[in-house]
């Protein structure tokens, strides 16, 4: 009976940690997700100097070194799409975010790097 209550729990553990998974997706299919949906909560994860130099439009900055504290002002309504420079910052910010019950998370892999030499704009 131990065995099948503690299989039970494994499952139960496995299956939690598949649907707060984020999904990774390219810049490519990030704007094509833009194009289709233009109430996507777009998280930039970037220092304020990156940004500054250059960002996705409607774009909102929130410095993966404050993200813990400002955590909050994502909203949970929305899907997210989480960007950096080539997508080793988003990643943890989106796997957070999903982790916290974050419905519909996306990560940009190459993030503005990939989004740039796919040609798409940048606002400066």
């Amino acid at each position: 009976m131990q065995k099948i209550v503690l299989m039970l729990m494994m499952v139960a553990v496995f299956v939690t940690q598949a649907w707060a998974a984020e999904k990774d997706i390219s810049a490519r299919e990030a704007k094509a997700l833009l194009d289709k949906n233009k109430s996507i909560y777009l998280l930039d994860v970037r220092t304020p100097q990156e940004y500054s130099q250059g960002k996705l439009a409607g774009s909102v900055l929130i410095p993966i070194g404050e993200f813990e504290r400002r955590v909050r002002e994502v909203p949970k309504n929305r899907t997210i799409v989480v960007y950096c420079a080539v997508g080793s910052r988003s990643k943890p910010v989106a796997s957070f975010l999903a982790q916290r019950g974050y419905k519909d998370v996306y990560n940009v892999t190459d993030g503005i790097v990939g989004w740039y030499r796919n040609g798409f704009p940048i606002q400066r």
